[in-house]
């Protein structure tokens, strides 16, 4: 074992694009598909701009015995998974089932396949209701529906938190390789577009309300009134370094360093310290200084307190080099799919290494924060290292640290 976790498959299911490819396109591009929601129940409802997964025909990806006890984050996740195996090759061929886990985070679970089984609790009775209303709305459902159509019986597990649990996803992926796991299939996809996950949302005051799409996420500028929602995610294949060189397989980036911290829902203000303690610890984890950095894919809330206490936290964690180093966030044209938002950017991030490019920032043009933020157009860059933010609306703050192989 070389103690080194490494990337061998990216999938990606998002509303700016299926698979790699199409996602990388669209994101190098600052292509924006904001639009207004267009699901059923939503009229009456005031959130009217989200990042909606479009093409997605989850019957020509996933058997119709899973289709059927599933909700729509799962058909996301097992999709991305595909996705994800397919790039990588089969981890661990030699090996046994044990040796290869599942792990993803999520935030919202089930809520389309929920509503729908509650509906029909009080509108025909119980006796309608399905048997896997049980299972379908929980947290931890994409991990046991992948394992189980996987045959992957290592340690798997679900990381039941806010946003940031994406990015805490792979780093307990990362410990499980450390223990000896010899490969590990992880990520985050979220549907939170049925209308009683909207109502749900409604109770954040962080949400924006805009019904705009060019000016309903605009972080870091005087426009600032919150984020767009979104649903999709990405998955990943990550393994030890010297298990993917025996088997052939090709490292696309290593996961370097990670470190995570809690400072409380909503407090913003807080959450200076706390993003920055999480950064000085994860380029710690990953043995680099900050002026190894050289792109960082923000959180962008999207709210003027926690874009100045995010700016503010580069400052504290980079010192000097934190006016250099270029920002970006590509979430402003897609939406922030809560779990899913960190590993899409760690997706993006993977690209941009590869491609020695900083995707743009949509629809932001007027920065009001003293960050150096992509915008308008890809920046060509010579890039090796990562960081890649993400806190969560309940109080947690991650930091990822990428390399390229």
């Amino acid at each position: 074992m070389s103690g080194r976790t490494v990337i061998t498959g990216i999938g990606v299911v998002a509303p700016n694009g299926i698979g790699t490819d199409a996602f990388w396109k669209a994101t190098k591009e600052g292509v924006s598909v904001l639009d207004t929601i267009g699901r059923d129940g939503f009229d009456g409802l005031p959130l009217r701009i989200a990042g909606q997964v479009r093409g997605f025909d989850a019957t020509a990806m996933i058997e119709e015995r899973y289709l059927v006890q599933t909700d729509r984050f799962t058909h996301f996740a097992m999709a991305a998974a595909d996705l994800a195996l397919a790039q990588s090759g089969p981890p661990a061929p030699d090996g046994s089932p044990l040796d290869v886990a599942v792990v993803t985070a999520a935030g919202s679970g089930g809520g389309e396949f929920g509503q729908r089984e509650l509906q029909k609790l009080w509108g025909r009775g119980s006796r309608h209701v399905g048997p896997y209303q049980s299972i379908a709305w929980f947290y931890a459902a994409s991990t046991g529906q992948i394992s189980i159509r996987g045959g992957f019986k290592g340690p798997c597990g679900v990381v039941a938190a806010d946003e940031a649990g994406g990015l805490d996803a792979l780093a307990h992926a990362r410990r499980s390789l450390l223990r000896g796991t010899r490969a590990v299939v992880v990520g985050a996809a979220e549907a939170p577009l049925a209308p009683y996950s909207g109502v749900c949302q409604l109770g954040y005051e962080e949400l924006s309300l805009v019904p705009d799409a060019d000016r309903a996420y605009l972080p870091f500028t005087t426009s600032a009134r919150g984020f767009a929602p979104a649903e999709g995610g990405a998955m990943f294949v990550v393994e030890d370094a010297r298990d993917a060189a025996d088997r052939g397989a090709t490292p696309r980036a290593v996961v370097a360093g990670h470190a995570a911290t809690f400072t409380g829902a909503s407090r913003w203000a807080e959450s200076r310290e706390g993003l920055a303690r999480a950064v000085r610890g994860a380029l710690d984890d990953a043995r680099l200084a900050p002026r190894d950095v050289d792109v960082v894919f923000a959180d962008a809330l999207g709210t003027p307190w926690a874009d100045r206490a995010e700016a503010l936290a580069l400052r504290d964690a980079l010192g000097p080099h934190a006016a250099r180093v270029p920002v970006t966030a590509p979430k402003t044209g897609t939406g922030r799919a809560y779990c899913g938002a960190p590993l899409l950017d760690t997706a993006a991030a993977v690209l941009a290494l590869e491609h020695d490019t900083v995707p743009p920032t949509p629809h932001v043009h007027e920065v009001c924060h003293d960050i150096d933020l992509v915008t308008e157009r890809p920046r060509p860059a010579e890039l090796r290292t990562a960081l890649v933010l993400s806190r969560g609306l309940m109080g947690s703050n991650a930091a990822l640290v990428i390399t390229a192989p």
